[in-house]
C-alpha cells in the first residue's frame, strides 16, 4: 500500500513543477505544516503561463464525472482566494465579471439553456442567476460583438491571470515556510525510506514527492520505468489591446464552439485557442495557428479589427489520454503522487484538487481523489534514470 506522511511537522515533500497544479498543492501542504520544496526550471511552454484563465465551468460542454469535478473547482474558488487574501497578498489576478454565451441561432441558445440553467441553479450563489440576453443586451456586455447575437449570461463567471495567481499561490506557500528551487529535475528514485530528487546542480531528499510537471510528467515517470497516459497539446492564444477602452467589466465570451475570449484590465483581450494534438513539446507560434485564432475572433467580434496585436502566448497543455485527469497516489511507487492531465481545466480544478492531494499526502481523508485514479504501466526505463526500483505493490 502506498504510504502517507503522518508526522506533518517533520514531513518533507518535494513538489516538482511550479505551474498552477504544483503551486496550489505546495500551498496546501505548507499551510498544513509540511516542509515543502517546489522545484521547477522555469522553462518555456508552461500551460498556466499561457492559459486564458476562464473560471466558469457551468458554461462548458463537459459532462459526467469531469464536469462534476470542474464545477466543484469553481465552487471552491472563493474559499481558495480567501485563503490567499488572508496572507495579505497584494494581487491575485481574479475578477468576477461574468460569462457570456452567444450564438446567431436562437434555437441553439434554446437547446443549451435548459442544461446551463440546471447547472447554474445547482451551483447557487457562486454562479449567480442565469440571464437570457438579446442582441442589444449582448452588445452592452461585450461592445465589440457582431450584431444579431443573443445568448446566456452567467454573472458568477470569472477570469484570472494565470501568471498572477500562480505567483500568488507560490508566495503563499513561501509565507508558510516553503522553499522554491529554480532548477531542472534530471531524475528521481527511492532512497531509504523516502525519495532522492536529482537536479542539475544538487540532490534533494524527501519523504514524499508530488510530480506536477505538466505534460513532462511522462518523461519523469519514464525514468522510473512507469508510463502514464498524458500527452502534450499545443495551445496558441493571441493577446490584443483596444486602446482607450475599459475592458475590465467585460465578461468572458463563449460561442458554442471551442474558441473564446477573455477580457482583462487595460484594454487587453486574450483570444484563442488552438488545440494542436500531436504537437509534442514545440512551443512555437505558427502562421496557421495565428490565422485560425484571429479569424475566429474577428468573425465573432469584428469590433476587435483595429486592436493591436500585443503577443501570442503558447502553452503545452497536459492532456489525459482518458476522460479524467490523473490525480493521486502512484500505485507502483510508494511515497509518490501525481497531478497531471488537467488539459485546459487546470486553473479551475487545481486549487481544489491540490488541497485534496495535500490531505492525502499527510494522511487525511481526500474522497475527491476517488474520481481520478492514477493508472501506470511498466516500461523500459528511459535515459537519465537514477537507479532503484519503485516501492509498493507489484514492485
Amino acid at each position: 500500500m502506498n504510504r502517507e506522511v503522518n508526522n506533518v511537522k517533520n514531513a518533507s515533500v518535494v513538489v516538482i513543477g511550479a505551474g498552477i497544479a504544483g503551486v496550489t498543492t505546495a500551498f496546501h501542504l505548507a499551510r498544513r505544516g509540511a516542509r515543502v520544496t517546489v522545484v521547477d526550471d522555469g522553462g518555456f511552454g508552461q500551460a498556466t503561463a499561457a492559459g486564458a484563465g476562464i473560471i466558469a465551468p457551468w458554461v462548458s460542454s463537459s459532462e459526467g464525472d469531469f464536469y462534476e469535478a470542474y464545477a466543484a473547482g469553481g465552487t471552491y474558488y472563493p474559499e481558495f482566494l480567501s485563503q490567499l487574501e488572508a496572507l495579505g497578498l497584494p494581487e491575485l489576478g481574479y475578477r468576477r465579471s461574468g460569462a457570456l454565451m452567444v450564438s446567431a441561432d436562437a434555437a441553439e441558445v434554446d437547446a443549451v439553456e435548459e442544461r446551463i440553467a440546471g447547472r447554474v441553479r445547482d451551483a447557487g450563489p457562486v454562479a449567480g442567476t442565469l440571464e437570457r440576453v438579446d442582441g442589444t443586451r449582448a452588445l452592452e456586455l461585450f461592445p465589440a460583438l457582431a450584431p444579431g447575437l443573443s445568448g446566456l449570461f452567467v454573472p458568477g463567471g470569472g477570469r484570472v491571470d494565470g501568471r498572477v495567481l500562480r505567483d500568488a499561490a507560490l508566495s503563499g506557500a513561501l509565507a508558510f515556510g516553503a522553499r522554491h528551487v529554480v532548477d531542472a529535475v534530471v531524475g528521481l528514485a527511492p532512497s531509504g525510506a523516502g525519495w532522492r530528487i536529482r537536479t542539475a546542480t544538487a540532490d534533494l531528499d524527501a519523504d514524499a514527492v508530488v510530480v506536477a510537471a505538466g505534460a513532462r510528467v511522462t518523461d519523469l515517470l519514464g525514468r522510473l520505468g512507469l508510463r502514464v497516459g498524458v500527452s502534450p497539446q499545443r495551445g496558441q492564444i493571441v493577446h490584443l489591446q483596444l486602446r482607450g477602452v475599459n475592458t475590465s467589466p467585460w465578461p468572458t465570451l463563449h460561442p458554442f464552439a471551442d474558441h473564446y475570449m477573455t477580457p482583462f484590465d487595460g484594454g487587453r483581450i486574450a483570444v484563442g485557442a488552438t488545440r494542436e494534438t500531436g504537437s509534442g513539446f514545440d512551443p512555437r507560434v505558427t502562421a496557421a495557428g495565428q490565422l485560425s485564432v484571429l479569424r475566429n475572433a474577428l468573425e465573432l467580434a469584428p469590433g476587435l479589427a483595429e486592436a493591436t496585436v500585443l503577443e501570442t502566448r503558447v502553452g503545452i497543455r497536459p492532456m489525459a489520454d482518458g476522460r479524467m485527469p490523473l490525480v493521486g497516489r502512484v500505485p507502483a511507487a510508494d511515497g509518490l503522487w501525481l497531478v497531471a492531465g488537467y488539459g485546459a481545466a487546470g486553473l479551475t480544478m487545481a486549487p481544489l484538487l491540490g488541497d485534496a492531494v495535500a490531505r492525502d499526502v499527510l494522511g487525511e481523508a481526500a474522497p475527491e481523489l476517488a474520481a481520478f485514479p492514477v493508472a501506470v504501466e511498466r516500461q523500459a526505463r528511459g535515459d537519465g534514470a537514477t537507479g532503484g526500483t519503485p516501492r509498493g505493490d507489484g514492485a
